[in-house]
């Protein structure tokens, strides 16, 4: 499974070209092609991050936040439900353990002797 793949399964149900998604991959530092590694907490944390782009962009859409009424029923949760999912993914990347490659720790001296 490559990248775009894996993308594609983590907003399974919104309908965006091909052009589209592989500009979000790269915006997360992400080739489309190259192959996905689930074991890898980075390129885990990158895919998430690349939906997370994708929802905030959805939910931007103002045509979207509109009530709708069908058969006695409405339907004017979309921007909570939206919301909602875009907070889950942010906890989501916070959650994930990933290695800083700069310090190696994310223990720091708040005071010096």
């Amino acid at each position: 499974m490559n990248n775009l793949q894996r993308l594609q399964l983590e907003t399974k149900g919104i309908k965006l070209e091909q052009e589209e998604l592989v500009v979000y991959l790269q915006e997360n530092y992400l080739e489309p092609f190259d192959e996905y590694y689930a074991i890898s907490p980075i390129n885990k944390r990158n895919i998430y991050s690349a939906a997370l782009n994708i929802l905030e962009s959805i939910a931007n859409d103002v045509s979207r936040m509109k009530t709708v009424k069908i058969d006695d029923t409405t339907v004017s949760d979309f921007s909570e439900s939206i919301q909602n999912r875009i907070d889950q993914l942010e906890r989501k990347i916070r959650t994930l353990k990933v290695e800083e490659q700069s310090s190696g720790t994310n223990f720091f001296m708040l005071f010096v002797d």
